[in-house]
This record gives C-alpha cells, structure tokens and sequence, in this order.
C-alpha cells in the first residue's frame, strides 16, 4: 500500500516539478505547515487509542469520532481567523486563499468513517491498501490534470481537496460501520490521548521547526527545501512506513508475552535498519545525477539539501521501531516527552549557529539536532524497557551502518566516466548495492551469523526464490 501511494507521489513529484515552479511548492508549504500546526495542537490520536484498546466498544468509536470532527472545527475556525497573521508572517498574499481552501478540507476530511480504523486494528491490510490506493489516486489524477491546465500552484491545492472528498465517500462504502454523535466515553479515551497529544504536537515540531526558519527566506526558498526534505525521506520512510503499520498493531497483540515482544522488537530493529540505512545513504551519493535528471536543471540548488537531509532520515530509520515498542507498551507520557528531545536540540544548535546560516546550514543543524536526540532516545528506551540491553541494539544496526559507510566509500572513489547522466546514475546505483550486499554478508559471517536479519532476510528469499522456480517449472 505504502509503495503504491508512494509511487504515485513520486510521478506526481517529477512531473510538477517539470510544470510548476519552486514558488508555486513554497506557497502550498507554506500554508501546510500552518494547517498542520494548528491541527496537530488539537489531534487527539484517537485512532491510536481505539487501536491500542484490547475491546473497544461502539460508544468508544461513536467518541472518537465526534472529538475528530469538534477537533477538526475548531481547527479550521483557527485557521481561518490566523489566516491574516500568515500572510503577514511569510509576506506573500498569495497564501491567504489556499489556507480558506484548506481550512475547508479539513472539515471535510474529518467526517470520515471511524470504522475504517478496524483495517488496521486486524491487520486486514488488503482493504487497508485498497482505502488509501483509491484516495490517493483520485487526487494524483486531478492534481495533474489541474498542473497542465492551470500551470498554478492551484493544482496541488485542488488535488489534495479531491483526495479528502473521495476519502470520505470510499470510507463509508468500505465499512458497514456507521458512527453517531456522543461523548460517553471521552473520560477513557482522554486519559490516552492526551499523551498521544502532546506527542504529536513534539513530533510535529520536530519535523516542521526548520521549515518556520527557513519561511522566512521567502517562497522560492521554502519551495526548494520542502521539496528536498520530500525527496530525501522517501528512500528511508517509505520503507518504514509500511513496516509501522503492520508493527503497532502486532506489538499490541504481543505486549503481555515478554520476551516474544523484545525479540519481534529486535527482529524489526535489525531489518528496518538493513533496508533503510543504504537507501538513506544511497540517495545522499547518486543526488547529483539524479536531482538534474529527474527533477530537471532548475531544482540543482537542491542537491546538497537532499544529501543532508537524507542523513537526518537514516538516523530516524533506526530509532524507528522503538517508538512502536514503547507505544505498544502504553508508554505513551515517555514517547510524549522524547518527541521534544529533537526540537529542543535544534532550536538550542539554531540560537548558536542559524543567524546568517542559509539553506544548507539550515539542514546541517537539523541533523545535528537528530542524532544528539536519537542517543539520548535510545538511552531513555533502554532505561524504561528494563528486559533490552544496550549489546542488542548495537548488535542490529552496527553491520548496516559499516556496510553503508563502504558502499559510501566506495562510490565516493568511483571513476566518473564520460557516459550519459542516466547510464552514471544507472553505474552508481548498481556498484553502490554490490558494495553493501558484499560487505553485509562479510560482516555477518565474521559476526558468525548470528540470527537476525540478516538471516531473516535470507530465508524469504529463498522462499521467494522456489515459489518462482515452482512457477516457473509448471509453465
């Protein structure tokens, strides 16, 4: 599901960057980060907390959802009422319809049926797919026929309101489920969101706190940036995202089996950290051929962006899990207070260092902020799951970090031959997966092939790989 979304973000990535202009991404920007402000100060999480339930009751869903649809109104009041105040903050009028347009979509989008969350909750991940599939198509389809009539950032805007309606309509034709005002069980449900609450609003403060600084810069700017930030997450968190889904929800069903628990958690851990760490990486080294190639000449300026940022996503890669482990646990005030450990760390590095710093000096003092939180994350993890041991951490990411430093390396020193940018790009993806597959299996031989995922890994492949000869030899 997460890849099919993501491939079609990613076409209509490439193919708006070839009609629209950085102005028309930092305009939308703009107007997202207040809207997701705003929103994310009043998101309860109450699907976290139906999902997290062991039993929840109609009354529970009936709740949940009349607090997302009071939610959602007093955001887009918010919205509307803050709308001036933006518009004199990033200086450019231009902002001020698409946060009214906005404000509506979130109205809208927040009547959608509570029931669905019951895909997830059972793992029935088929109708899971299908839900967000046909969403996200629906608004791919109208954002790139409004791109090439319109040429506007008017696109984008109108895209992403067509994907909320029809959301709204595939829900309730999905899921029998049909919810009714009530508020009988807000006490239980408060008592695990407003936690989740306070998560959300660090998490959300962690990922948008470098964009506040660089609005300032203007639209071009925060155009650039923004889609830098996009293009770097999506190797590492569309490998992740997919992952989470299937984990919180197994997580819970494993959380009173101790040692099962830990060992799902370390399974997770050694895989996540396998497959994200050298996409992360790899991305970071073949940026300049693939930024002029598939973005075109006019996004360049975004190169070093992409490079840095893709750094700060490979360190999110490995603290991922954990975050599901501790929320599975019902762990919900320590992850409330970890989701500000990053944006502390970057607003303490951006008072020293940001005055005069541009784009790049911007990126360079969020990753720093990362990776000083994630040590102290992974400390915080360690001390509130007594059964986890610091050995087993560093036993499941130090192989794929050493092998994505080689691969790095390796293509550092590779020969820059006089070829086509598409055949060097082609070259260094392919000598940059060799390096690190070589180096892995080196490592985890020297290590004595401990289990893991490594050995995980390996063992659905050579499923993978007699299902195919099965097929192959009854054709």
């Amino acid at each position: 599901m997460r890849w099919s979304d993501r491939l079609i973000g990613l076409v209509s990535t490439l193919v708006l960057a070839r009609l629209l202009v950085p102005e028309d991404f930092g305009i939308v920007a703009m107007a997202s980060i207040m809207v997701g402000l705003i929103d994310v100060l009043l998101d309860l999480g109450v699907h976290v907390a139906l999902i997290h339930a062991k039993d929840p009751s109609r009354e529970d869903y009936d709740t949940a959802w009349t607090l997302r649809i009071l939610q959602a109104g007093i955001s887009a009041s918010l919205i509307v009422l803050l709308t001036p105040l933006a518009v004199t903050y990033f200086g450019d009028s231009r902002v001020g319809p698409v946060l009214y347009v906005m404000a509506l979509s979130v109205l809208i989008a927040s009547s959608e049926n509570i029931g669905i969350v019951d895909f997830q909750k059972h793992m029935a991940f088929g109708q899971d797919f299908r839900f967000f599939f046909y969403r996200r198509l629906a608004g791919f389809v109208v954002t790139l026929a409004a791109a090439w009539w319109l040429r506007s950032y008017w696109a984008m805007v109108i895209g992403a309101l067509t994907g909320r309606v029809v959301g709204v309509l595939l829900s309730y034709h999905m899921h029998a489920f049909r919810p009714r005002l009530g508020l009988s069980k807000i006490r239980q449900l408060w008592s695990f969101s407003q936690w989740v609450l306070v998560r959300n609003i660090g998490t959300y403060v962690a990922t948008r706190v470098d964009k506040f600084v660089v609005g300032g810069q203007g639209a071009a700017g925060m155009g650039s940036y923004t889609l830098a930030d996009e293009i770097a997450a999506i190797p590492t968190t569309e490998l992740l995202s997919p992952l989470g889904r299937v984990l919180f929800p197994a997580f819970v069903e494993q959380r009173d089996r101790g040692d099962n628990l830990l060992r799902s958690f370390s399974l997770a851990l050694g895989v996540q950290t396998l497959v994200a760490v050298p996409a992360g990486v790899g991305l970071a080294m073949v940026a300049p051929q693939a930024v002029p190639l598939l973005l075109g000449d006019a996004w360049t300026m975004t190169i070093p962006l992409i490079q840095i940022l893709a750094l700060v996503n490979v360190v999110g890669a490995i603290t991922h899990s954990s975050i599901y482990l501790l929320l599975a646990q019902g762990r919900v005030k320590a992850l409330a207070a970890i989701a500000w450990l990053e944006p502390a760390m970057f607003l303490a590095l951006a008072l020293a260092f940001a005055q005069g710093a541009d784009l790049s000096g911007i990126a360079l003092i969020r990753l720093g902020a990362v990776s000083a939180g994630a040590m102290l994350f992974f400390g915080l993890v360690l001390r509130w799951t007594p059964d986890l041991r610091l050995s087993a951490l560093i036993g499941q990411i130090w192989r794929p970090l050493a092998a994505a430093g080689g691969m790095a390396a390796a293509l550092h020193w590779l020969p820059q031959p006089a070829l086509p940018l598409m055949a060097v790009l082609a070259l260094k993806i392919i000598v940059g997966a060799a390096t690190y597959a070589v180096l892995m299996l080196a490592l985890w031989r020297s290590a004595r092939m401990p289990d893991g995922a490594e050995r995980y890994c390996l063992q659905k492949i050579r499923i993978l790989w007699a299902d195919l000869a099965k097929r192959y030899s009854r054709q």
